[in-house]
């Protein structure tokens, strides 16, 4: 992996995308959010994370944060 590649916490996830930590938690549930684990810790690529943003269309987000 070059170093360049951006690597998010589950907290820095949750403020880059402005939602609540409970919501990556619920997607990756799902198996709906790109992600991989180090142990017990999740960890998020930052381009795979735009990308997957890209694929998912407005509102994705939204719905997640009103359930």
């Amino acid at each position: 992996m070059p170093s360049s590649t951006k690597v998010l916490t589950v907290n820095e996830l949750a403020e880059y995308l402005r939602v609540h930590r409970s919501t990556i938690y619920r997607l990756l549930k799902k198996g709906q959010l790109p992600g991989f684990k180090i142990g017990s810790d999740w960890r998020f690529n930052v381009e795979v994370i735009d990308e997957w943003r890209l694929r998912q269309g407005p509102g994705v987000l939204e719905e997640e944060a009103a359930e």
